[in-house]
């Protein structure tokens, strides 16, 4: 029985000859091209454009991204891409034509603003494009009917399909990347980016896991785990240092199962990482799992020691019921999370250890979260991140018994040790959400506010801890202290697009000028270009 959309959308993926070069072909020759801005011709005096023209590449788009840092970072490509075609990245929603937005599946409220803010774009007729978790894990979605879709793999073709839904048309790129039939982490890491923070670059080393928890709907969207070769990784890092970029964020699904694919493992990567950081600079690890960590303690340990790695690490726990992580299939137990959480506070003093819990799971009595309670007043996390359950369609957990919404309980709990009076050395990286100061982070990975001065941006400064509240500690700068700069050359502007070689005149006589279906260029570079 043919699908509900078969009469409505066309793949573009589909729409191919037997002359057309192949998938495997396509992605080889991207290796060697770089996107340039596109010119167009201006139209000579007194004569009219036709009112039925649309010409890709000159319009205006508004990217907005929910949810994780892997997302964030697959944003950031996808505005680069399109900045490099010619497009202009907007901050301003109501001056754009094209509305790109970059989806979160994992709780509901996160889906309702995704669902919002199209229904806001095509009251206002803007022309909407919609990527990230939401629609490659449930494409025929009623309110995605006609919108074009970017699959998670397919953000290196957000132009393509940004250009077809300018011309009026929808397209939907959800397909798998693959090599010699093994699936492969995504998109090229060297693809133009725009970072929302020049100062910062999101890396994500693979994409999905190798669970299956029954409340998780990220695992319909980013499948089974995939990594990136070391090396890849290594050059997007050595090449981000070169940017200007002071601070890196490894990000994925669960970077502790990283490498488990490709015959490698997390430690094996951050050793060879470390060795590119410049002295000043620093690197903060994503979420890990504890069933993936637990194999590697000793080795976490003295990476976590390293003084350009931030003491810093987020591992979950969602409940310390065993009979809630049984029916979650968590594939741990509480005293596995115990085990991880001890031997590193032992043995990394000071280290912040961030967790995740999950309130009213299905089947969740008071006892269950009674011990839960239990573990967060023993180890009064730093970091603690609690979220009400959200049954999520197509879940085996959306099919449990739930738990009624009066009965759920979510006591938000924190604790900040105060330090005032000590001095700490902390690396400024970004505004605070007020703009009144500007956020530092110390080795532990702990907010420090400090005065927002321009001279301080970027920079390794000691400070004074003189006030802490419940989230931040503010910091006052010790006088006459040497101020560090970290970035090894001068960072990006805030818009500008990463990524681009620089070629010189000379250099473009031997390029190849190639010009693709849908009406923008691509520059092909030989091995003499620099």
């Amino acid at each position: 029985m043919p699908s509900a959309c078969d009469s409505l959308l066309d793949d573009i993926e589909d729409m191919v000859t037997s002359h057309d070069p192949t998938p495997h072909e396509r992605q080889f020759a991207r290796r060697n091209i770089v996107p340039r801005p596109r010119k167009h011709q201006l139209q000579p005096a007194g004569e009219e454009l036709q009112t039925d023209s649309v010409i890709p590449g000159t319009q205006k788009i508004w990217v907005r991204t929910w949810g994780c840092s892997h997302n964030s970072s697959d944003g950031e490509y996808m505005a680069g891409q399109l900045a490099a075609s010619g497009y202009k990245i907007t901050e301003n929603p109501s001056d754009a034509d094209l509305w790109l937005l970059n989806s979160c599946t994992v709780k509901n409220p996160a889906e309702d603003h995704f669902r919002n803010s199209i229904k806001k774009a095509q009251e206002q007729n803007k022309k909407v494009v919609v990527a990230g978790c939401v629609p490659q894990a449930q494409p025929r979605t009623e309110y995605l009917k006609d919108l074009s879709i970017i699959g998670v793999q397919q953000i290196d073709r957000v132009v393509e399909v940004v250009d077809e839904a300018i011309k009026g048309h929808s397209v939907r790129l959800l397909g798998q990347k693959k090599e010699k039939g093994k699936r492969l982490g995504g998109a090229r890491l060297d693809l133009p980016k725009i970072r929302k923070n020049p100062l910062i670059e999101i890396i994500s080393i693979n994409t999905g896991c190798l669970n299956a928890c029954t409340y998780c709907k990220t695992k319909h969207a980013r499948g089974d785990l995939a990594s990136y070769p070391i090396e890849e990784l290594v050059e997007r890092a050595r090449q981000s240092f070169q940017e200007g970029v002071c601070e890196i964020w490894l990000t994925s699904e669960d970077t502790g199962a990283y490498g488990r694919d490709i015959g490698t493992d997390l430690p094996s990567l951050l050793w060879e990482l470390v060795k590119e950081i410049p002295e000043g600079a620093m690197l903060r690890l994503g979420m890990t799992n504890p069933p993936y960590i637990l194999e590697h303690l000793e080795e976490m340990v003295r990476i976590l020691q390293h003084p350009r790695v931030y003491a810093f690490l987020h591992v979950p726990v969602q409940s310390a019921s065993d009979s809630v992580l049984m029916d979650m299939k968590r594939e741990y137990c509480c005293a596995d999370f115990r085990r991880v959480t001890d031997f590193l506070q032992e043995r990394v003093p000071g280290i912040t250890i961030a967790t995740d819990i999950i309130c009213g799971f299905p089947g969740e009595t008071d006892e269950d979260f009674e011990q839960t309670m239990e573990l967060v007043r023993q180890y009064r996390f730093p970091s603690l991140f609690i979220n009400q359950f959200y049954p999520r369609p197509g879940t085996p957990a959306a099919k449990m018994e739930q738990v009624p919404a009066h009965m759920v309980r979510c006591q938000q709990c924190f604790c900040l040790v105060s330090q005032i009076g000590e001095r700490q050395r902390v690396l400024v990286t970004e505004d605070s959400f007020d703009s009144q100061y500007y956020v530092a982070h110390n080795k532990f990975y702990e907010q420090v506010l400090v005065p927002k001065k321009p001279e301080l941006k970027g920079k390794m400064v000691e400070v004074d801890i003189y006030e802490a509240g419940k989230h931040y500690m503010k910091g006052r700068p010790v006088e006459d202290a040497q101020v560090f700069t970290p970035s090894i050359a001068q960072p990006l502007q805030k818009g500008q697009v990463s990524g681009l070689p620089q070629v010189s005149l000379l250099d473009r006589l031997s390029l190849a000028l190639l010009q693709t279906s849908n009406d923008y260029f691509l520059i092909m570079i030989d091995k003499y270009s620099h």
